[in-house]
């Protein structure tokens, strides 16, 4: 299957575009104070970030400027303020150009109706520039990468909302980008599609080199699949890390559940300077523990005569990093 900030101002575009997709070190996007007003409405303020190879998961409440920051990313309106790349390229001199390296999976229904299912993802990969039979030969094989079986022969309007689902996700990478920017793709999806729409996405990042941009509402996703995360709230980017960074707990712990009352080996613990959180009779929590220290617990348990059940590094909540991320102004647009 074929999948196929800028510095030296004397290089094309599309020498440009080159040294992003293959350079890994450099970051593929790169937005520099953007500020986007609508009239009186601000919807980007003073938006910086750089977006590196690998999932970024874009998250925030209704109304935080996710959607013009994605139609700034593809060139589709023009900041009021401030500037930026894309693989490269300058946002306000080369948005075709932009368009053409990108793969976009819209949150709302983009087809005409009547066409069948592998019609309009051959239509988008002509829109492209691919040849009609090539066109109709890349579209089966990516309908086949995407679950689409014998339905793609059917008119879309007789689809349900899960399979309009993988017909925008086929259309987005029909053309093999090397930059994705899905919005909401798992939404409609029942859970065993869900994870599997997951899957192809981790497929995209890790096989074939992917840089993917998720938006999306659905927090479990991102913590399945994504490498890195931003908050946008109230215009503003809140918070831009890692997900190793942000799921490591600021006191390491570990939380044990025993099979039956755990007070004796609770009290063993205390015993050794541990600090106790107890849940209830089987629950309880052990700050500051490593590995080494873990062996321990094993048989301090085997004296107390209490069976362990699990043992259970203690991760951040993204729910909570989300919520205090969104308030961290008054003003964030909730």
């Amino acid at each position: 299957m074929r999948w196929g900030r800028r510095r030296d101002c004397g290089v094309s575009p599309e020498e440009r575009l080159e040294d992003r997709i293959h350079g890994a070190a450099e970051p593929l996007i790169c937005l520099s104070h953007l500020v986007k007003d609508y009239g009186p409405h601000r919807a980007l303020n003073g938006v910086s970030l750089e977006i590196r190879r690998g999932i970024t998961g874009l998250l925030g409440p209704n109304g935080a400027g996710k959607s013009t920051l994605i139609k700034v990313l593809l060139g589709l309106v023009r900041v009021s303020a401030g500037g930026g790349t894309v693989l490269g390229l300058d946002l306000a001199k080369h948005g075709r150009q932009i368009r053409a390296h990108v793969g976009y999976m819209p949150e709302d229904d983009c087809y005409v109706a009547g066409m069948s299912g592998v019609e309009a993802v051959r239509f988008s990969a002509c829109l492209s520039g691919m040849p009609h039979l090539e066109g109709l030969r890349r579209a089966h094989e990516i309908l086949d990468f995407a679950g689409v079986g014998q339905e793609r022969y059917r008119d879309i309007d007789t689809y349900s909302t899960g399979m309009r689902q993988k017909i925008k996700f086929a259309q987005a990478i029909v053309h093999d980008p090397p930059l994705l920017i899905l919005d909401e793709p798992t939404s409609a999806l029942d859970p065993e599609e869900r994870e599997s729409m997951l899957a192809r996405i981790r497929t995209l990042s890790a096989k074939h080199g992917k840089t993917v941009i998720l938006s999306t509402h659905i927090l479990p996703d991102v913590r399945q699949v994504c490498e890195h995360v931003i908050i946008l709230a109230g215009g503003e980017v809140r918070l831009s890390e890692s997900m190793n960074v942000l799921m490591r707990p600021g006191a390491p712990g570990v939380t044990i559940r025993t099979d039956h009352d755990a007070s004796r080996l609770v009290e063993r613990l205390r015993g050794r300077g541990r600090s106790i959180q107890q849940s209830d009779a089987t629950t309880f929590f052990v700050e500051a523990i490593d590995a080494h220290d873990a062996s321990n617990i094993w048989e301090l348990a085997a004296e107390a005569e209490v069976g362990v059940l699990s043992m259970t590094p203690v991760l951040n909540s993204l729910e909570q990093i989300f919520m205090n991320a969104v308030r961290e102004n008054s003003h964030a647009d909730l």
